[in-house]
């Protein structure tokens, strides 16, 4: 089954063809990074604007790359939900259109469920259940995978998510836009206790990183104010060693829990070197068997909508023409009719 996987939304537009939920034939990503590092973050209208641009052109090369005509498709699946609202819609119109007029079905799938998928395709022998870290900057969930559309939320923040303290702290330290990247590879060589910074623990697998971005933020400003220097290195060691000591011991718990000795990592900050070499570690003495997808399938991509799109529609999570973009929705909710 041929699908075209359609991600807006944030700021990649990707268009990628996957056959079976497995084999990527194309997968393209054009990125806005450049016009959005002006401003230190994601600008809503200029993101809409440029997919409107770019979606209609980076299909054509997606189908292109894949060897196929649009003719040979089975379905469109698209990210319907969460993101910016507008550039969900982009995504969302431009599906609807194209299912109607190649009379193919349209596969609505969760942007979440969709970063969980990435480790299907780089993994073909991962199968549910499991346990999924998803995390990126707008979310940091612990997931209960049953089955490949039955999710059940174990742990979420209740505040920032960590991919957005880090684009944040990253932004006040003067680096580029996109933050996490920059962040991590300045904390190379620092030490993870230069700095003496909070981790918070509340009741559950539940996170809350908005204590340590404010005690961070705090340290940063008061070195200006005093005029002190700061050791960039240590700080940024101090702080990715802040994040893991919050996301992997809970998820580790949440793991044992289950029972299912089998972890994935999902989201723009499964990226992170310090966190996927504390989870090589944990799993590692665990016992557990994990899966990390390759760096380029943390990040946005159509590859990931068009392989969750595969199994949404094999459970029969279709969507017609008064389907709608959302800009919050749990991924333990599903899509349909």
């Amino acid at each position: 089954m041929l699908i075209l996987g359609i991600e807006s939304s944030c700021d990649e537009t990707a268009l990628a063809v996957c056959r079976d939920g497995r084999e990527i034939l194309s997968n393209c990503v054009l990125s806005q990074i450049d016009m959005h590092t002006v401003y230190g973050g994601v600008v809503p209208e200029i993101a809409s604007r440029k997919h409107v641009e770019a979606i209609g052109h980076l299909a054509d090369q997606a189908l292109s790359q894949a060897g196929i005509t649009r003719r040979e498709l089975d379905a469109i699946a698209v990210t319907a939900a969460p993101g910016l609202i507008g550039a969900l819609l982009v995504g969302v119109n431009f599906a609807k259109a194209a299912a109607l007029a190649l009379d193919v079905p349209l596969i609505p799938v969760h942007h979440i469920r969709g970063h969980i998928a990435a480790n299907y395709i780089a993994f073909p022998e991962l199968e549910p259940p499991f346990v999924c870290l998803s995390v990126s900057g707008g979310n940091s969930l612990i997931l209960d995978v049953r089955d490949y559309t039955e999710i059940r939320v174990m742990g979420s923040t209740r505040d920032d998510a960590a991919g957005e303290c880090f684009d944040k702290i990253a932004r006040v330290l003067g680096m580029p836009y996109p933050g996490g990247a920059a962040l991590d590879s300045r904390s190379v060589g620092g030490d993870p206790n230069g700095y003496p910074l909070p981790r918070t623990k509340i009741s559950g697998y539940d996170f809350s990183f908005s204590g340590l971005k404010t005690a961070t933020l705090n340290v940063i400003h008061n070195a200006g104010q005093r005029g002190e220097d700061l050791n960039i290195p240590d700080l940024c060691a101090s702080f990715v060693s802040a994040v893991c000591d919050m996301l992997v011991p809970r998820t580790m718990e949440a793991l044992g829990e289950t029972g299912y000795g089998k972890l994935a990592v999902a989201g723009g900050v499964a990226a992170n070197s310090h966190i996927r070499a504390a989870f090589q570690k944990q799993c590692g003495e665990a016992g557990a068997r994990l899966f990390m997808p390759p760096l380029s399938l943390c990040g946005d991509n159509g590859a990931m909508i068009a392989c969750q799109g595969y199994y949404e529609y094999l459970a029969g999570h279709l969507a017609d023409q008064s389907l709608n973009a959302a800009a919050t929705m749990t991924p333990d909710r599903n899509f349909g009719k």
